[in-house]
């Protein structure tokens, strides 16, 4: 299992599983498979946090391996689960806004991470130009919203401000007239 592709298959082949031991075999086994799932879960978790916590000790080392580590997508989303990331939450989820914002284009506007609130919802504030496409708009917050959840799943939601900033007008120059209007006078 070296890609995230393949730990995203094994999963779902895991719920798959359940779900056939629920309706073949009956409750009792499917609920026996969960706890055995969670057990192993938990286990691995339990090894995990100690390779977090030897790779620690050395302090200059392992600040970079934990951040070679979360690097890799595999590894990062098995340090989530576990509540092991190096990260804060404010941390990841700007650099997913750093990451998402180009792939959206020009047009999107700027994204911002304001702050994470007492109930666990992100905020994030949206600014939007006062021109070009708006009809975008639901597609550019769910792809942020996305990215946002998705580097810190720990959080109650997100939460977008969208702020749409008043078109520039254009600048006025008044000059003076040509010459030859200002000598008829």
């Amino acid at each position: 299992m070296a890609s995230g592709h393949d730990a995203q298959a094994a999963g779902e082949r895991v719920e798959a599983l359940l779900a056939e031991l629920r309706s073949n075999a009956g409750p009792q086994v499917a609920d026996a498979a969960e706890e055995l799932v969670s057990c192993l879960v938990e286990l691995y978790g339990a090894g995990l946090a100690a390779i977090v916590e030897i790779v620690g000790e050395d302090s200059d080392a392992g600040r970079r391996l934990m951040a070679k580590l979360a690097a890799d997508p595999l590894v990062e989303s098995l340090l989530l689960v576990h509540d092991l990331h190096p990260l804060e939450a404010g941390d990841r989820v700007r650099r997913a806004i750093e990451a998402v914002m180009p792939q959206l284009g020009g047009h999107a506007g700027d994204a911002e991470f304001t702050g994470l609130d007492g109930a666990g919802v992100i905020h994030v504030r949206l600014e939007r130009g006062g021109h070009g496409c708006q009809s975008s708009s639901g597609s550019i917050e769910a792809a942020i919203e996305k990215a946002v959840a998705d580097a810190a799943p720990e959080a109650a939601g997100v939460a977008i401000e969208v702020v749409t900033a008043a078109p520039e007008l254009p600048l006025l120059q008044i000059t003076r007239g040509p010459t030859a209007v200002r000598g008829a006078r």
